[in-house]
């Protein structure tokens, strides 16, 4: 089963994304910010996550979703067989997700929720 687990949002500025996000939306950060990613979260109650991704892209279609998987690798099959494709990507060694595409080319990441690679 999927879950959202965040939506990434891309942002040129980090520091910046992090104080309007905060006020916005009564977030806060999850834990301490990196100058190109940080992870904010609900002040109280349950709520989806946002991920700020630093991006130099200027095009409009910078966001995605973070969908966490328990089993990776399965559904990243399922997903497949559903008519997601895969998106060519370079990913770090210790890389936690798989970046596919939905039927309209939006790319969407699984990730695998207890660390093991998907």
């Amino acid at each position: 089963m999927l879950t959202i687990g965040s939506i990434v949002w891309g942002v040129r500025d980090v520091p910046r994304a992090i104080a309007f996000w905060t006020q916005a939306l009564n977030y806060r950060l999850r834990n301490e910010p990196d100058d190109d990613w940080a992870v904010l979260v609900p002040v109280e109650g349950p709520g989806v996550q946002l991920a700020l991704d630093l991006v130099d892209s200027e095009r409009a279609r910078r966001h995605h979703l973070d969908l966490y998987a328990d089993d990776g690798a399965a559904e990243v099959e399922r997903l497949l067989s559903l008519g997601a494709t895969r998106v060519d990507w370079r990913y770090p060694p210790d890389a936690d997700f798989v970046v596919l595409a939905d039927t309209e080319g939006n790319p969407f990441c699984v990730v695998q929720r207890n660390e093991k690679p998907a």
